[in-house]
């Protein structure tokens, strides 16, 4: 049986081969172009480029996406949610200070990982460094048509 651990991995691993195969084969698949700005604060913000957005053929009414979210120096996002989706974050690079509703700050570094079950509240998601950058692969099982992020209704960065 293979561990949590080793399965996000792989999971990452497959996702983000798969991005890449298919950005280079076939450029219409790619939604690579979009990019989502957080909100606005005196705080650089988080920003997301989608690498792949597919509805999944055996899952009727579900998209499969994802994306890298760019944290610059001492960004952080605004409190949000994800909807309905299903989240799983790998650290590409640097250092995320991250915060679900009801859970404990947690600090996650390149190689570590984390999942949002549907309808979770991401509190804090921050960039702890003040110098480098920090990206995230993240991926999203979510409703077909769904917004991918929404942010809190008048929540600063």
């Amino acid at each position: 049986m293979i561990g949590p651990r080793i399965a996000g991995g792989l999971l990452a691993v497959a996702t983000l081969t798969t991005a890449t195969a298919c950005a280079s084969l076939d450029p219409s698949a790619r939604a690579g172009e979009a990019r989502v700005a957080a909100s606005s604060s005196t705080r650089p913000t988080d920003h997301l480029d989608l690498l792949v957005q597919q509805a999944l053929p055996n899952v009727k009414g579900k998209t499969f996406t994802s994306a890298i979210v760019y944290l610059p120096p001492d960004a952080r996002a605004a409190p949000h949610r994800h909807g309905q989706a299903f989240v799983y974050a790998y650290v590409l690079e640097g250092t995320v200070r991250s915060q679900l509703a009801d859970k404990p700050v947690t600090v996650y570094h390149q190689g570590q990982n984390w999942v949002e079950e549907p309808g979770a509240h991401h509190l804090l998601t921050e960039n702890t460094s003040t110098t480098k950058a920090a990206k995230l692969l993240v991926v999203f099982v979510s409703d077909t048509g769904a917004s991918l992020k929404t942010d809190d209704p008048g929540a600063p960065g």
